[in-house]
């Protein structure tokens, strides 16, 4: 078992909020022409090739039995899922809306990390949840008129995510994160190469494999590279801290997201998601602040003079 760390989780989870929204990025620009299907398994098959190898060199063990084998393979079926969903919404929303919709996700983590996992829900966290789940809808502003059901995309996004990271809370601790995570690459070959086979010739074109460029090959490579090392991340992250912790800290994927979109597509928000982007910053770094404040009330006792008796 690994003691909790919350500032060190809240810096894996960073690191995972910036690196997922470039990961968004380029499979928004490769949705256009390569089906959804082939790129889910290029981007697993990626991550099997590079931790498979680091595995036997590091002489980690990757064998699983039992609970952690089959939440293993729940885990890998709601990844594959959750990475479906979201490169189908991409290929029809603005990435900021896309990633902003979806994160209703933390505060369905938060109430989860509460009632499934019974963690302790400090009401600050949640005010802090909360605040951040405003500035969400201000970002959002979602026209249904407009998009049509893709809109609805980034929704089940939400729901998925947040019973993966309820489900990789459960065995973080107890199996190595490049294990884990070599072991989902696998197990999702298993599941997405037979799937791609038998539908090849159904007519579904998101079931589809078709001849790609150098030029994708380049994209579908950098999507698994980036989404390799992104879930690395935060898989460590809930090793060291609480569901309930982290989940604020994940409205400030919205900020990044925006960011990158801007920059690569030209999108830019309105005042008002402006607004938005800000409050769940806000949010986001008030949590910071507060689990630093509390790991340093927990040391200053330690540090203090013993009474005599």
């Amino acid at each position: 078992m690994t003691a909790d760390r919350p500032l060190l989780g809240i810096m894996l989870m960073l690191g995972f909020c910036i690196l997922a929204p470039v990961g968004d990025a380029v499979a928004k620009i490769l949705g256009q022409t390569v089906p959804v299907g082939q790129l889910v398994l290029v981007r697993f098959a990626v991550q099997a090739i590079v931790l498979i190898p680091l595995v036997w060199l590091t002489g980690r063990v990757w064998q699983m039995r039992g609970r952690l084998l089959t939440l293993t393979f729940v885990r890998t079926l709601l990844h594959i899922l959750g990475i479906g969903a979201m490169v189908t919404a991409l290929k029809y929303l603005p990435l900021a809306d896309a990633v902003a919709i979806a994160f209703v996700m933390p505060f369905i983590m938060l109430i989860l990390g509460k009632y499934a996992l019974k963690e302790e829900v400090g009401h600050r966290r949640l005010l802090a949840c909360l605040v951040g789940f405003i500035g969400t809808l201000l970002v959002v502003q979602p026209s249904f008129q407009e998009v049509g059901w893709p809109a609805l995309l980034p929704i089940a996004v939400a729901v998925n995510f947040a019973l993966f990271m309820l489900v990789t809370r459960q065995i973080a601790r107890d199996a190595d994160p490049i294990s884990l995570q070599a072991v989902s690459g696998v197990m999702a070959i298993a599941v997405m190469a037979p799937t791609l086979l038998i539908f090849q010739n159904s007519g579904l074109w998101n079931l589809q494999l078709v001849a790609v460029s150098s030029y994708e090959w380049s994209l579908l490579l950098s999507i698994g590279l980036l989404g390799t090392v992104a879930h690395l991340l935060m898989t460590w992250s809930l090793r060291y801290a609480p569901s309930a912790t982290l989940a604020p800290m994940q409205y400030l994927e919205i900020p990044f997201a925006t960011v990158i979109g801007f920059v690569i597509f030209g999108d830019l928000p309105n005042s008002l998601a402006a607004v938005g982007i800000l409050i769940t910053m806000l949010a986001g770094l008030y949590v910071v602040l507060r689990e630093r404040a509390t790991a340093r009330a927990l040391v200053a006792p330690a540090k203090s003079p013993q009474p005599l008796p």
